[in-house]
């Protein structure tokens, strides 16, 4: 039985498919980041969220990591001309790495504009440095198509858009979301200025009915995906939830990046005719197709499962196959255990959010708060009360008023200005109270807590008060 498995797992990791699939993902990825850069720094938001505040909030362990002043635009540009390179497969190995820090230099920056679907991103361009998407269709491979690349090369992205839908939905098996419809209760209320169903959303049968029909959709959509006699009705079903969410929800690039990823699915007769068209307009451009496309319309041989068995397989050094099985084996080790690292942590995840990054939580709170400091200095026993808006913009307060690990960081900053300004042993203690999900406000720091003596660690946050309800699930 053994030897049996071990066999077929062999064959599996030696068996090869169709390169197409893999560069139409890689000219879509880059197209849509190329798109959102740009459309980032249109919207002014380069300067807005990293150039005019004085203070940004970090990631633990990445303090390190700031803005860079002017240099900050020369970051964007660095990171846009990798996606242009991504999308032409030009200097692969080199664009996507370099994509990748940049890129997710950009998200490190400041811990304010955080987003699973950045996180999603990084994560993704960290993944394609190791697959071979530039061994075909690309500005590399002018001089020798290699029109086979390893099957998991394509499964290694399918399972990561399969870990991403279905923790988002083990993440709404929760009695807010499936037993009160909260959030989405509240926000669908907000939008009846929307035309034709904008009346419709303000009736709680709908909540109910998004609520629920989002859990199954995230739990199912990935395996729907991977069968072939559903992946069809499973497309539609992606394009249809994603431009809904898209229609109800300012999410950004995100729902297209989704839509788009999901066509991986899809076997190498889809992406072959993808590319097809692709090349026919970059001929309207004026693109010679030489430099496009070198398949010259001959079809690959298949097999009955639409699997390509042509010659010129993507062959990879026998020491850098082994390393990057390696590599990739953790990567996706972690990518399964990082979400339910907030086990190690007691109290409720949506109250304390002490392991709620980085775990494909995805609009599962709405939460607001109310946070007012006061500083007293321990010698002279002098107190006031601080004005956030001197030191933080609207976005950054609103953040940081429900966000433990934000005020803290917060805490020790106005510790560390106050000492520049003169006070030599600064207490800094704070009122805080935050709403959850529709529930009334509740007091949400210990007030008798000096913040400044609290060790910013992963440690568990003793210092905030409990929840006074229960959210049962996971």
């Amino acid at each position: 039985m053994r030897m049996a498995i071990k066999t077929r797992v062999q064959a599996y990791f030696q068996s090869t498919t169709s390169a197409a699939p893999l560069a139409v993902f890689r000219i879509f990825f880059g197209i849509l980041m190329l798109i959102s850069l740009i459309r980032f720094a249109a919207l002014g938001w380069i300067e807005k969220l990293y150039l005019e505040p004085s203070f940004h909030f970090t990631f633990y362990g990445f303090a390190w990591v700031k803005p860079l002043g002017g240099y900050t635009y020369l970051l964007f540009v660095l990171c846009g001309l990798a996606a242009l390179m991504i999308t032409l497969g030009y200097r692969y190995r080199l664009a996507v790495a370099v994509f990748f820090c940049s890129f997710t230099y950009i998200e490190l920056m400041d811990k304010t504009t955080y987003l699973n679907h950045y996180y999603f991103v990084s994560v993704l361009s960290f993944l394609l440095f190791f697959l071979p998407a530039a061994a075909y269709y690309s500005l590399d491979a002018r001089q020798k198509q290699e029109r086979l690349v390893p099957r998991w090369s394509i499964d290694a992205i399918k399972l990561l858009l399969t870990i991403v839908y279905f923790y988002a939905g083990l993440a709404k098996l929760n009695s807010d979301w499936l037993l009160e419809a909260k959030p989405l209760s509240i926000w669908l209320a907000t939008k009846e200025d929307i035309p034709l169903i904008g009346s419709l959303l303000k009736e709680s049968w709908v909540a109910y009915a998004f609520s629920w029909s989002g859990a199954l959709y995230d739990l199912l959509i990935p395996f729907l995906l991977w069968y072939r006699p559903t992946r069809g009705l499973a497309f539609v079903a992606v394009v249809v939830f994603h431009l809904l969410t898209r229609i109800l929800f300012p999410i950004g690039m995100f729902p297209y990046i989704m839509i788009v990823s999901t066509l991986i699915f899809f076997g190498p007769a889809v992406h072959e005719k993808i590319l097809k068209v692709i090349s026919r307009l970059g001929e309207r451009l004026g693109v010679k197709p030489r430099f496009v496309y070198r398949a010259e319309s001959v079809p690959l041989p298949s097999t009955p499962s639409g699997d390509a068995i042509a010659t010129h397989p993507f062959t990879p050094k026998p020491w850098r196959n082994k390393l990057t099985m390696g590599i990739l084996t953790c990567f996706f080790v972690l990518q399964m255990l990082i979400p339910f690292r907030y086990q190690l942590y007691p109290g409720e995840l949506f109250w304390t959010e002490q392991g709620f990054r980085f775990s494909w939580r995805v609009m599962l709170m709405e939460k607001a708060g109310y946070a007012q400091f006061k500083i007293v200095d321990a010698e002279s026993g002098r107190q006031f009360y601080v004005d956030n808006s001197e030191f933080l913009n609207p976005f950054q307060e609103k953040q940081m008023a429900f966000q433990p690990d934000f005020i803290l960081e917060y805490a020790h900053y106005l510790a560390k200005v106050y000492r520049g300004r003169g006070m030599n042993a600064p207490q800094v203690y704070v009122e805080s109270y935050v709403a959850l999900n529709g529930r009334g406000s509740q007091p949400f720091v210990d007030p008798a807590v000096d913040l400044a003596q609290v060790e910013i660690s992963l440690k568990h946050k003793n210092w905030l008060l409990p929840f006074y309800d229960e959210i049962k699930g996971l």
